[in-house]
């Protein structure tokens, strides 16, 4: 699977950011055929195999677990190879949230609601000028000078 979906990664680098759909379904088509293997290699477990007295789900292993989100968030999974905005992986996304969950870490928690709203502004501000290729001390000379960044075209508030 993994090689897969790096293969339909370099195949929507290569077409430009997005597939069209005959590739987009040759590709989908093989997915669910991994998929399908998978399932004979890593089935379900079955009620045999429930303890005498046993209640509820039973415990699947983690590769089931993995295979079943694979199944049920097949759309969401391969989104990034028929949507231009969907980057491949969400490991951005993780980034801009580890700061915050850093100084959690560290402090505890935050001492009042305005303090975390404060901290994400800050944070949120640094992240996109440096997505934007503005350093973090740039960022802030600006913000102390009472301008904004150039790709931000206005004046701050």
């Amino acid at each position: 699977m993994q090689a897969l979906l790096l293969e339909i990664n370099t195949a929507v680098e290569a077409a430009g950011g997005m597939l069209d759909t005959p590739q987009a379904d040759a590709f989908r088509t093989r997915y669910r055929q991994l998929l399908k293997e998978a399932e004979i290699e890593c089935p379900p477990p079955h009620e045999s195999q429930r303890k005498k007295g046993q209640r509820g789900r039973l415990k699947r292993s983690k590769s089931r677990n993995l295979l079943d989100r694979l199944i049920q968030f097949e759309d969401d999974v391969l989104r990034f190879m028929v949507e231009l905005d969907v980057p491949f992986t969400n490991n951005q996304g993780e980034r801009d949230l580890r700061m915050s969950k850093v100084q959690q870490k560290i402090s505890g928690c935050f001492r009042s609601k305005l303090g975390a709203k404060f901290f994400s502004r800050i944070r949120s501000y640094l992240s996109t000028c440096a997505k934007n290729g503005v350093s973090s001390a740039e960022a802030l000379r600006l913000l102390f000078e009472g301008r904004w960044p150039a790709f931000m075209g206005m004046a701050p508030e």
